[in-house]
């Protein structure tokens, strides 16, 4: 389930990132964070299913759950850190311009 909603984020956020004429929300940056997690994933589930064999295709649903809320939590993570590096990038310089702006 973790390896499902990390691929889905990175084939969305990759998708957005193609088709955005200029890069001024970083997206790349997302990006490589949800295909890094996606590898991750991947490696995790090829080591489970050489450990566990046929029955890593029937989880409980209690695993199922928990895998769910493991890979929401790290897109989440990733869009967290995304979020930092738009806001430290500043390519429109908005923030810039709001903590100087005098009253």
């Amino acid at each position: 389930m973790t390896l499902l909603l990390t691929v889905f984020a990175a084939v969305y956020a990759t998708i957005r990132w193609y088709t955005r004429k200029d890069d001024t929300m970083h997206l790349g940056a997302l990006c490589l964070m949800l295909w890094g997690a996606s590898l991750m994933w991947l490696a995790d589930a090829i080591f489970e299913y050489a450990e566990l064999g046929a029955d890593y295709f029937a989880p409980a649903l209690e695993d199922m759950a928990n895998d769910a809320f493991l890979g929401l939590s790290v897109i989440a993570l990733a869009l967290v850190v995304w979020l930092v590096i738009v806001l430290v990038r500043d390519s429109k310089g908005t923030v810039r311009a709001m903590l100087t702006r005098k009253k």
